[in-house]
């Protein structure tokens, strides 16, 4: 069984606001440390795969309306 790309969209946008709860809860007096730096990259990362995802998801919808 396959699954789709808007499920895995959707799994990589809760990933991406994950890190960025986990990076919000790991600022002690600046943002500017290394690891919420570390965890803000990786959000960031999952958001764009999610907006990648969901083009692909309807990109593939248009197609098959088409046929």
């Amino acid at each position: 069984m396959r699954t789709s790309p808007k499920t895995m969209a959707i799994v990589y946008f809760a990933m991406g606001i994950l890190f960025i709860f986990i990076a919000v809860r790991t600022t002690e007096d600046t943002v500017w440390n290394f690891s919420t730096i570390v965890l803000a990259v990786i959000a960031t990362l999952d958001f764009g795969v999610a907006i990648r995802l969901m083009s692909v998801h309807y990109r593939l919808k248009n197609k098959n309306k088409k046929e």
